[in-house]
């Protein structure tokens, strides 16, 4: 079935003004009407349009957004009040008639609901207003930013880069604070479009007030699978990574993005590497067996608990282990899967299958799997790596471990196979099955675990 043609454009002569010095065109003053008559034409879509006056040589003197989310109002009998953020505009039409077309073709794009957005598709809305709520806090995004390893590394990827940013058009997925924004603009950027769909969106854009870079940096309020920008960019940058690389699933908005990135365009970070190994430690797999010990009591107050042990038993398991270790527990050279962002779907992160070969360095009993993940951000001058490795100073993500239900013995020199597979869920996260078989003996193990539930080991 061929796709429907989109809406015509609408199109109406108005009067301008501005109540906000940030959106003034040179030469107009405050507050006053535009001196001429302007062309507002308005792009009906699927819940929202866009709004585009400009004058008579053509020249764009206002651009908006509006959806349900818009503040605007009637001012008299003939105007319209579009608050922006801290801006607003006072659209003066040349009569009642025309503001009431204009009035009811912008009802009817702000009714039109999502629901064919893909973040909505693949998303609970419980998870989603959990998510939302969380990165909206200041505190989380402090501990993000105090991440040193994370911030320096990406202020020295852009910053090193800045061929890449100068004078270009750039989009920051996600932007929490807006910090790579500025990062942005510090290596030359002429315009960065920051889209943030939590509420810490106000303070990004209270920062970028409070710096003077209202003309170098748009914070647009939304998700990326819903917003709309007025032009196509150069570069997009973000931090899209969860623990275990994968989790939060915010890699697939990142990859979504790159429907407004140029042929040529960059991303930053450009590709990534999950690292798995085996390891061995005794003392982690009986202190995580021994947490359902609780419910082998006969005599809880009187009632029997231990008909629920082997079900808490199964829970716990289930729950891979955020925290860190030292490299000596693990058992081979590791195996790394790749994903390259410029190259990569959404549809590729929605089932990633890591086949395994490991030789064994060593003797023992093998535990589980360990995980962490690197970015590389490729850029024109250099490439800058961002390691959670052990063996790298710790980050926030720390690395992964999953357990398996049982553990394997394998000798030096013998081989460890099998896989891991993520199955995306709509929690915003993955299910992991794991697979492993030592080659010689044939002894099996594995174990199915849920993302969405770690546990926090470190202190």
């Amino acid at each position: 079935m061929a796709a429907s043609a989109p809406p015509r454009p609408l199109q109406y002569s108005v009067r301008l003004r501005f109540l906000g010095e940030e959106q003034l065109p040179e030469g107009l003053p405050l507050g006053a009407p535009s001196p001429k008559a302007l062309r507002l034409e308005v792009q009906p879509r699927e819940g929202d349009a866009a709004l585009t006056v400009t004058d008579a040589d053509g020249v764009c003197v206002f651009k908006c957004l509006v959806n349900k989310d818009t503040e605007y109002c009637r001012v008299g009998r003939e105007s319209v009040l579009i608050t922006i953020g801290y801006n607003s505009a006072l659209l003066q039409f040349r009569s009642h008639s025309e503001y009431s077309l204009f009035s009811t073709a912008l009802k009817n794009c702000r009714n039109q609901t999502k629901e064919h957005s893909v973040f909505n598709q693949r998303t609970e809305e419980s998870s989603a207003a959990q998510y939302f709520q969380f990165y909206g806090c200041l505190s989380q995004q402090q501990n993000m930013m105090q991440d040193f390893v994370r911030t320096a590394t990406y202020h020295r990827a852009i910053l090193q880069n800045h061929i890449d940013f100068k004078d270009k058009v750039v989009l920051d997925v996600g932007c929490g604070s807006g910090i790579l924004s500025f990062f942005a603009v510090q290596a030359g950027a002429r315009k960065v479009y920051a889209v943030e769909a939590s509420a810490v969106a106000k303070y990004a854009e209270i920062l970028v007030r409070s710096n003077n870079l209202v003309d170098k940096i748009n914070v647009l309020s939304g998700k990326i699978e819903e917003i709309s920008l007025p032009e196509s960019v150069d570069v997009i940058v973000s931090e899209p990574m969860g623990y275990m690389l994968f989790n939060e699933r915010m890699l697939e908005s990142y990859l979504h993005s790159k429907k407004w990135l140029k042929s040529n365009g960059m991303m930053f970070p450009t590709f990534s590497d999950i690292h798995l190994a085996p390891f061995s430690d005794e003392q982690l797999y009986m202190e995580h067996y021994s947490r359902a010990n609780f419910w082998y009591q006969q005599c809880f107050y009187g009632v029997n608990l231990s008909s629920l042990r082997n079900a808490a038993v199964d829970e716990y398991f289930r729950q891979p282990i955020v925290d860190t270790f030292d490299i000596r527990i693990l058992m081979a050279r590791t195996v790394k899967y790749t994903v390259n962002f410029i190259e990569a779907e959404e549809e590729d992160l929605h089932r990633v299958e890591i086949p395994f070969v490991f030789q064994m360095m060593q003797s023992g009993l093998i535990h589980g799997l360990a995980f962490w993940f690197d970015v590389a951000f490729v850029g024109s001058l250099v490439t800058v790596w961002l390691s959670t490795a052990p063996t790298e100073p710790l980050t926030h993500w720390y690395q992964v471990r999953c357990l398996l239900q049982t553990p394997l013995f394998a000798k030096e020199g013998e081989t460890l196979s099998g896989k891991v597979l993520f199955v995306a869920n709509k929690r915003q996260s993955y299910d992991i099955q794991i697979v492993a078989a030592v080659d010689e003996t044939g002894f099996k193990s594995g174990n199915i675990l849920d993302l969405k539930n770690p546990f926090f080991r470190y202190a």
